[in-house]
């Protein structure tokens, strides 16, 4: 493994490529759902039914991820890059493996999928095609996921960007071809965007692997997807179950309020899944601080800084408050343009925009959980999060999601209310725990296990 830089990064160094790389991945489904608009807007919203199904698949990959990005920093902090090297190999092949178990799942199950999620009989024909071949190719980004927590671990977070930058043209430049049918290719609509997506992501895959031997001199062999040693795997787990669970009980609480948004009608989903694409831009600023952050805090802890650590989360979330905070306010004024963007349908461009609007409690409160969740993390404290994170969710987020949508008619404005109280008494909960410093055993014992066998190095000057 070649040397990789120990000198201590800076929190804007880190995070704003992973700024600008969060950025495109998002702006590949704002682009996929404004050409998709083009056909109508009962694909848009099949679309938006697909893609929460694919996202609960990726954060079945996401959980190794974050352990994996958690588990290297420790050990970098410490000094120990044999181990880093260990612990990223054994991640990209548990990935791989349960990527290909998740995607012929997928590609076998699609239609009763799509049926649990209550999808009307007339959006079927848009989404089955998408999710069929999106879902069957779900491996890529499962090897995707881990091999960026690997090389955003070791901090070169300007790589993972610029292949995103282009996963983005390719994705783009397909999109135009097969949907509007350029070049003498046949118009292929919504099947044709799912063909440029599967296209990018194999490309970035390809793209991945070389700069992961170029920087890290980590070349994989077929023998390395074999051996998968229970010691690594079960410290991943360690910080990854956790994280699982939580983003798997949000994502499954999503999927359950999109099923209370579906019974609201065709148009209910459409404005729905038009706010989230453009409240999405606002949430990079958090996560891609939160990301940075975490990394930050997981070299400090493995290198024994407790105090500069408690510190560093301190001054990202102020960050990441004001950024939001004017984010959000320009959105908010700017949103009838914005959803007119996407459509010319009076009644959701009125719907979007009283969301937009209403977003601006929501995300100021959702800065708390991604900074400081992510942050808990780094140090290994990562039950509490997902402990507060269900009972939060089902107890306060979806029961009151059906109360105040469905029960009392407030339709999308009593989703929007629902989620807001949940985003802020989960943040306020996890502040709570890093002002304490309740997280300091967790972070005591994860500096004891990166020092186990450590092999300490010279950093590059």
């Amino acid at each position: 493994m070649q040397a990789s830089s120990l000198v201590k990064p800076t929190l804007l160094a880190i995070a704003w490529p992973i700024f600008v790389e969060q950025s495109l991945r998002i702006l590949i489904g704002t682009v996929d759902t404004f050409m998709v608009a083009h056909v109508s807007d009962g694909a848009v919203a099949a679309l938006g039914v697909a893609n929460r199904l694919v996202v609960l698949a990726l954060i079945c990959f996401n959980f190794i991820g974050i352990g994996t990005s958690v588990v290297i920093t420790h050990h970098l902090g410490a000094g120990d890059r044999k181990g880093a090297e260990g612990i990223a190999i054994t991640a990209i092949s548990v990935n791989a493996w349960s990527g290909l178990i998740i995607s012929i799942a997928a590609y076998l199950f699609t239609a009763p999928l799509l049926r649990l999620m209550h999808l009307p009989d007339e959006l079927m024909v848009y989404a089955l095609p998408f999710l069929s071949m999106l879902g069957g190719t779900l491996f890529l980004e499962a090897i995707n996921t881990a091999i960026g927590a690997t090389l955003r671990a070791h901090a070169h977070t300007r790589d993972v960007m610029f292949i995103t930058v282009g996963q983005n043209l390719l994705n783009i430049a397909g999109n135009c071809v097969m949907l509007f049918g350029l070049f003498g290719v046949p118009k292929m609509g919504v099947e044709g965007v799912a063909l440029s997506s599967v296209f990018s992501r194999l490309a970035a895959t390809i793209a991945l692997l070389c700069v992961l031997n170029y920087r890290l001199g980590l070349r994989l062999q077929w023998p390395d997807f074999l051996k998968l040693p229970l010691d690594r795997i079960r410290r991943i787990l360690h910080i990854g179950l956790p994280a699982a669970g939580e983003h798997l009980s949000y994502w499954i609480a999503l999927l359950l309020i999109t099923n209370f948004v579906s019974r609201m009608g065709v148009e209910s989903l459409v404005t729905m899944a038009y706010c989230q694409q453009i409240q999405a831009l606002v949430i990079l600023f958090s996560l891609s601080l939160g990301l940075g952050t975490e990394i930050m805090v997981g070299r400090l802890v493995g290198a024994g800084a407790f105090e500069e650590a408690y510190q560093q989360l301190l001054r990202s979330l102020r960050t990441g408050l004001l950024l939001c905070a004017v984010g959000v306010v320009l959105l908010a004024l700017a949103a009838p343009q914005l959803i007119g963007l996407f459509t010319h349908d009076p009644a959701i461009i009125r719907g979007g925009t009283l969301l937009l609007r209403l977003s601006i409690a929501l995300e100021i409160g959702r800065v708390f959980n991604i900074i400081v969740i992510n942050s808990l993390r780094a140090t290994g404290d990562a039950r509490f999060t997902v402990q507060i994170g269900v009972c939060c969710m089902w107890l306060l987020w979806v029961p009151n999601s059906w109360l105040l949508g469905l029960h009392l008619g407030w339709g999308l404005v009593g989703i929007w209310i629902a989620m807001a109280l949940d985003e802020w008494l989960r943040g306020l909960i996890m502040y709570r725990r890093w002002k304490l410093r309740k997280w300091l055993p967790a972070a005591e014992r994860s500096r004891a296990e990166a020092m186990r066998n450590n092999v300490p190095v010279v950093a590059e000057t």
